[in-house]
């Protein structure tokens, strides 16, 4: 957990929706309390909150941590809360922000992946990876599905470009 930099989190309401939420920040983000419990800070991003929405209507949580380069994965299955502990918060903060909120996790069961998937996939090889020439930009994509009367794709790419420039606020 300590190596791992970027993880995949899976939630599911009451309601049986599902999420899968990416988080990640410098290795060492996740915070370990002790041999079953840990705090996953909550970053700022584009404040849907889904995962957090779950987790109040259903703890069970599930994880996999990634390492890049590594073939393998920790996946951990358990109960999660949503904490707003200032002593928890304040040991999350990331380039001067702390944190409104985070996910606190009971480990309940906590495995490793084995390494096929990642090596069929290729994903650590970079000469493998496909050109993203052709793909479109990520505002353009969005601008698409939104379809906005009052705004302009060029609007779009310039708040997302501005606001991704901004990693911790």
């Amino acid at each position: 957990m300590a190596r791992s930099p970027f993880l995949l989190m899976a939630t599911s309401g009451s309601d049986g929706t599902c999420d899968v939420s990416p988080k990640g920040d410098a290795a060492g983000f996740v915070k370990v309390l002790d041999q079953k419990r840990f705090v996953i800070p909550e970053r700022n991003g584009n404040n849907r909150l889904d995962g957090i929405r779950n987790i109040l209507g259903n703890p069970q949580i599930g994880l996999i941590f990634i390492i890049p380069g590594c073939d393998y994965t920790l996946r951990i299955n358990g109960r999660a809360c949503v904490t707003r502990d200032p002593e928890l918060l304040a040991a999350t903060a990331s380039h001067g922000v702390t944190p409104r909120m985070a996910i606190g996790v009971e480990t309940e069961q906590a495995f490793f992946h084995c390494v096929k998937s990642f090596r069929r996939a290729g994903l650590w090889m970079h000469a493998q990876w496909p050109s993203l020439d052709d793909l479109p930009s990520y505002a353009c994509t969005v601008f698409n599905q939104i379809q906005p009367d009052n705004a302009t794709l060029e609007d779009y790419e310039r708040v997302i470009s501005e606001s991704n420039a901004k990693l911790y606020v």
